[in-house]
C-alpha cells in the first residue's frame, strides 16, 4: 500500500484567484527562513574573512584566490544538491512518502559521490593557481587554506540535502536555527585554530579552513541527527535504507541538477570576467564593482529566498496536478519578488553614497572611488531587479523540474547579451566601468524575459 503523507489543505486545481491571498502567505512562510538562512552563511564567510584579517593583507588576498578555486568546484556540487527540492516538493505535493526519503537518499549518495572529484580541485589549489599565473607565495598561502577547506566539501553539501527535504516539506525553521547557532560557532572556533588559543594549536589559515570544515560537519550532523529523531521529519522514515542507492532516482537528480550547475557556473564565470575588465580599467574602477557588487550579493539573498520557495511551492503544485495552482505559485513568487527587490533597491540608491563611505572612508584620496561606487549603484538599480526576477523564476521552473532551457537561456543572456555588451560599452565608449554593469544589466533583463516566457508556456501547456 503506497505511503500517503497528510498535510494541510491546498487550493484545487481551477479555484479562482481567491486563493491569491493563501498562496502568498505560504510563500512567504518558506521564503523569509530560506533567505535568513542565506544571510547566515553570508556572515559565517565574512567572520571567516575578518579572523583572517588579523593575519595581515597577503592572508586576505591569498583567501581570495582560495574562496575563487574553492567555489568553483563547489558551484557544481551545489547545482546537483538544488534537484533534491523539486524532487522532494513534487514527491510531497503527491503524497508519496517514500519518494520523499528517496529523494533525500539521493540526494546525500550524490553529495558523497561528487564530494571526492570536487575535492581534488581545492586541493591541487596552488598548482592552478600557479598556472593562472598568480604569485607563488600567494598560491602557497592560498594552498594552506585549501587544505583545510577542502574536507568540509561533502558534509557541507549534504546540509544542503537536508535543508532542502526539510523546505520541501514546509518546514525550513530547522536549518535556520542550525544556521544560526553555527556563527558563534564558528567564529569562536576560527579565532581558537587560527591564533591558538584555549589551548588549540596555532594553525593560520590551515585553522581557518578546518574551523569551516568542523563546522560544515556539524551542522551536517546536527540536521541528520533532526532528520531521522525529530518530528514531523521522523514520520517520513528519512534515513531508511540509507546504504541503498536509488540509481533511477539518482540519474533523474543529474538530468534536474546539471544543468543548475552549469547556469550557475557560467554566471560565476561572468562575474569573474568583469573583475578582469574593471581591472583592465583602473584600480578605482575594480574597488568601487567589489564593493558595488557584495551589496548586489547581499541584497540577492532576498530573491534567492523567494526563488527557493518557488521551487516548493511550485513542486507541491505539479506533485499533485494542480496545473493552476502551479501558475499561480509562479505568479505570486514574481510579484513577490519585485516587490521586495524594488523596495530595497530604493533604499540602496537613497544610502548609496553612505554605503561607498562605509567601506573606504570619508577622506578626499577616496571620494572618488566612493562616487564610483554610488554611480554603479544607481545603475545597477535595474540590473538588481533583474537579477532578483531571473532566480524568481528559475526556481519556478525547477519545480517542475525544467532546467535544460534554463542553461540555455543562461548561456544566451549572460554571454551571448551582457559580456558583448560590456565589453563594447567599457572599451569602446566613455562610459568605462559604468558600461559594464549597464552591458550585465541588460543581459539580466534578456534572461529574466526568456524565464518568464519559459515558464508561461510551460504553465499553460500544463493547463491543456
Amino acid at each position: 500500500m503506497l505511503d500517503t503523507v497528510q498535510h494541510h489543505a491546498e487550493p484545487r486545481a481551477g479555484v479562482p484567484q481567491s486563493h491569491l491571498a493563501q498562496e502568498f502567505g505560504e510563500t512567504m512562510r518558506l521564503a523569509v527562513p530560506m533567505m535568513l538562512t542565506q544571510l547566515g552563511q553570508i556572515a559565517m564567510i565574512t567572520t571567516d574573512l575578518a579572523m583572517i584579517g588579523h593575519l595581515g593583507e597577503s592572508a586576505v588576498a591569498a583567501a581570495a584566490l582560495a574562496h575563487t578555486v574553492y567555489f568553483v568546484s563547489f558551484t557544481f556540487g551545489l547545482g546537483l544538491m538544488s534537484a533534491v527540492s523539486p524532487l522532494a516538493a513534487q514527491a510531497f505535493g503527491a503524497g508519496d512518502v517514500r519518494r520523499i526519503r528517496r529523494s533525500l537518499r539521493v540526494g546525500l549518495w550524490t553529495a558523497l559521490l561528487i564530494s571526492l572529484p570536487i575535492m581534488a580541485s581545492p586541493l591541487y589549489g596552488e598548482q592552478i593557481l600557479l598556472a593562472l599565473g598568480q604569485v607563488p607565495q600567494s598560491a602557497a598561502l592560498a594552498q594552506r587554506y585549501l587544505n583545510g577547506l577542502a574536507w568540509g566539501i561533502a558534509p557541507a553539501l549534504g546540509f544542503i540535502a537536508l535543508r532542502s527535504m526539510m523546505s520541501a516539506v514546509n518546514r525550513p525553521q530547522a536549518p535556520l536555527w542550525i544556521t544560526i547557532a553555527a556563527i558563534p560557532i564558528n567564529a569562536v572556533l576560527v579565532y581558537a585554530l587560527v591564533h591558538g588559543v584555549f589551548g588549540l594549536p596555532e594553525l593560520g589559515l590551515f585553522g581557518a579552513g578546518l574551523a569551516t570544515t568542523l563546522v560544515n560537519l556539524g551542522t551536517f550532523i546536527v540536521a541528520l541527527a533532526i532528520a531521522g529523531l525529530r518530528k514531523p521529519f521522523a514520520d517520513y522514515h528519512p534515513l531508511a535504507r540509507l546504504w541503498r542507492i536509488d540509481w533511477p532516482l539518482m540519474h533523474q537528480l543529474v538530468a534536474v541538477g546539471a544543468p543548475i550547475s552549469f547556469s550557475l557556473l557560467l554566471e560565476y564565470g561572468l562575474f569573474s570576467s568583469a573583475a578582469l575588465l574593471m581591472g583592465l580599467i583602473s584600480t578605482t574602477a575594480l574597488a568601487a564593482h567589489q564593493i558595488a557588487l557584495q551589496v548586489t550579493a547581499v541584497l540577492f539573498m532576498v530573491p534567492l529566498g523567494i526563488g527557493m520557495a518557488a521551487t516548493v511551492r511550485v513542486g507541491h503544485a505539479f506533485g499533485r496536478n494542480d496545473p493552476a495552482g502551479v501558475r499561480r505559485a509562479g505568479l505570486v513568487a514574481a510579484v513577490l519578488g519585485i516587490a521586495f527587490v524594488s523596495a530595497l533597491t530604493v533604499a540602496i540608491i537613497a544610502g548609496r553614497y553612505e554605503l561607498g563611505r562605509l567601506f573606504f572612508g570619508r577622506s578626499e584620496a577616496s571620494a572618488a572611488t566612493v562616487e564610483l561606487t554610488a554611480t554603479l549603484l544607481l545603475v545597477g538599480a535595474s540590473f538588481f531587479i533583474a537579477d532578483g526576477l531571473q532566480t524568481i523564476m528559475g526556481g519556478a521552473l525547477r519545480g517542475i523540474n525544467d532546467t535544460g532551457m534554463t542553461l540555455v537561456f543562461a548561456a544566451i543572456g549572460y554571454w551571448c547579451v551582457a559580456f558583448p555588451i560590456a565589453w563594447v560599452l567599457a572599451f569602446h565608449t566613455e562610459l568605462g566601468a559604468v558600461g559594464v554593469w549597464v552591458g550585465f544589466s541588460i543581459g539580466s533583463f534578456v534572461y529574466a524575459a526568456l524565464l518568464i516566457l519559459r515558464f508561461r508556456m510551460l504553465a499553460r501547456k500544463l493547463m491543456g
